[in-house]
């Protein structure tokens, strides 16, 4: 058996006839009809039934011609695989993600992307992880870094960061002095959180349910910076993911810590469509997302400096 026969089979399937087959390869039917017996013979199966001009395939030529599919998938893609190696990468990446993804970790993604890909032309779209997946199904992006879980059995989702969640106060909050922060230290508290439904509130409503604390929530919403805005006014405290305060934390500008006994955690991964074969895009942007991790800032180190309580160290 050979590729050739394989091929036979798969048109033959498709056009019904020996002779259509011969003249879709330009080849004569009697070529065609010898080769389908020299592999009658090989097999000692009949794969054809003759009905006049017409002919019906037998099991054993349905088993063959689904087995062509899977070795002619294969064969392109790894011809694709080899010549895409071989190419310079360019073209449009899209990729989508939420407030604090574009804020905190496309910057150097990008950079680094476009430092080893030149001609690759890369769009963002700023997006909840609803409306996000809603833009990979549809196309309209390539993938998405996006706060996990996504269940969707058309994507492909790929686990890449487990962010730390931590206690948000000003310096001067009362909070800030405690030695230990326990979860009915902020029964009394308002909070200023992320948007009701989404994956990161998620994560900071089953706290509070396990706690069994009734948060006052004087406003929630999308935007990390708004969040660091109006913990800075005094409105209230907040939960957010280390790296969106890191800096500021730092600088003595905030101070944020552990809850004592917890760990609160949100998990983020890329989600882009599930094919027969990953393009050579995506890996590249998987790549050059390993590249960059360690430069992230997903949880203070221990011991580490101004702004966070003896808690968190």
């Amino acid at each position: 058996m050979d590729l050739r026969q394989l091929e036979i089979l798969q048109i033959i399937a498709e056009t019904g006839s020996f002779t259509a087959c011969g003249r879709k390869l330009n080849v004569s039917q009697s070529a065609i009809s010898r080769q389908v017996l020299l592999l009658e013979e090989e097999l000692g199966e009949p794969l054809f039934l003759r009905m006049g001009r017409q002919v019906r395939m037998t099991p054993a030529a349905e088993a063959l011609v689904q087995l062509g599919k899977r070795v002619f998938q294969d064969v392109r893609d790894t011809v694709g695989g080899i010549t895409d190696r071989t190419k310079a990468l360019g073209g449009t990446l899209r990729l989508v993600g939420g407030m604090t993804v574009c804020l905190y970790v496309f910057p150097p993604l990008l950079k680094h992307l476009k430092r080893v890909h030149p001609q690759l032309d890369i769009r963002l779209t700023v997006a909840i992880a609803g409306r996000s997946v809603e833009e990979i199904r549809a196309g309209r992006v390539d993938a998405g870094l996006l706060t996990l879980p996504v269940e969707e059995s058309d994507l492909v989702t790929v686990p890449v960061m487990r962010e730390e969640l931590l206690l948000l106060t000003m310096p001067s909050h009362p909070l800030a002095r405690k030695r230990r922060i326990t979860a009915q230290d902020l029964s009394d508290e308002p909070f200023i959180l992320f948007e009701a439904g989404s994956a990161t509130r998620r994560v900071i409503d089953a706290f509070f349910v396990s706690e069994k604390i009734e948060p006052t929530i004087v406003m929630d919403t999308e935007n990390v910076e708004i969040i660091k805005a109006m913990v800075k006014t005094g409105l209230g405290i907040s939960i957010v993911p280390y790296q969106a305060i890191a800096r500021e934390v730092r600088a003595g500008q905030f101070f944020c810590a552990r809850i004592e006994g917890q760990e609160l955690i949100r998990e983020t991964g890329w989600v882009y469509a599930r094919a027969n074969r990953v393009p050579r895009v995506i890996d590249e942007l998987l790549k050059g997302f390993d590249e960059i991790k360690a430069r992230l800032e997903l949880t203070p180190k221990r011991g580490r400096g101004a702004g966070e309580s003896r808690a968190s160290r």
